[in-house]
């Protein structure tokens, strides 16, 4: 009887844990995948190792991961078999789901196009009136249609869809790309860009407040991880008659640290400059008379 007891007790225990746990559904394989596990690595949600799992618990947080085919996680999320999930614009857009979007988590960026032979003439979207169009995304793709006024034919096709042209199956495709590199291979060229995408983060509409209290230090992570990306941290010795200047060309979060260094005519700047213009600035600095530059790779930055 004791044993009985014992064992009801952690099953409810255990039931209790997962009402508090946060699923997020994430796809299985692919790019989106590997962006997905490298953002929750940054934001220290480590995966459990089990192998073959479709539901995989976090160590030291509060969620659990169900993977899932990408365009499975509209519904699941919608439906309430998973609390939030990552997922492209695509699909999100496609499946037109009542999933909320709650982030946009800026990877895995893509767009959706229409291409067509290579050696096709192409003068405009007129040329899709009358053609076959192979393509996984047929609802995007029949508004575009639609507002273009172009009446052309749709075959719903699931993975390969470059190659219906090749096969006499379609005359052009509308399908993702990325580099392009998969439509040159196939002789295809890029016509009209009809959307674009990236990582979205959707949500059930009837979360607890207890799984939302859970998604608010999710996105907390996840936002320091995102302010960190591209910046760079940077220390250098400047000298106090060009130190106006150079504050300008160093805004940081909101101004510069500055410190007097023991030579009074010297002071120690500190600062946050972005990727994209780092060499620019650099240089400008340089000119300016500083000297010492150390930069620092930032892995979180929380406001």
């Amino acid at each position: 009887m004791a044993c009985c007891k014992t064992v009801s007790r952690l099953f409810f225990e255990q039931n209790a844990k997962m009402m508090n746990m946060l699923r997020i559904a994430v796809q299985s394989k692919g790019r989106l995948y590997d962006d997905t596990m490298a953002l929750f690595q940054e934001a220290g949600i480590e995966l459990s190792k089990a192998k073959r799992s479709l539901l995989l618990a976090a160590v030291d947080f509060p969620l659990e991961a169900l993977f899932l085919r990408d365009d499975d996680i509209p519904q699941s999320v919608a439906n309430g078999v998973a609390d939030v999930g990552i997922v492209g614009e695509n699909e999100y857009v496609e499946k037109g789901e009542t999933a909320v979007l709650i982030k946009r988590l800026g990877f895995s960026k893509c767009r959706l196009s229409l291409a067509i032979p290579r050696d096709e003439d192409y003068q405009g979207v007129q040329w899709f009136e009358g053609k076959t169009i192979a393509t996984s995304y047929p609802s995007i793709l029949e508004r575009f249609l639609k507002e273009k006024g172009i009446r052309a034919g749709t075959h719903e096709i699931s993975g390969s869809v470059e190659i219906a042209p090749g096969i006499g199956l379609a005359d052009a495709i509308f399908d993702i790309v990325s580099s392009g590199s998969t439509l040159v291979s196939n002789r295809l060229k890029e016509v009209e860009v009809v959307m674009r995408s990236e990582a979205l983060l959707i949500g059930n509409r009837g979360l607890s407040g207890e799984k939302r209290a859970i998604l608010d230090e999710l996105l907390f992570r996840f936002a320091a991880v995102q302010e960190a990306a591209g910046k760079k941290y940077v220390l250098l010795n400047a000298p106090k008659d060009h130190l106006s200047e150079i504050t300008k060309l160093l805004p940081g979060m909101k101004s510069p640290t500055i410190t007097p260094l023991a030579d009074e005519g010297w002071v120690s700047v500190q600062s946050v400059i972005t990727e994209k213009h780092f060499w620019e600035i650099i240089g400008k600095l340089k000119a300016l008379g500083a000297e010492g530059i150390l930069v620092i790779p930032i892995e979180k930055m929380i406001r």
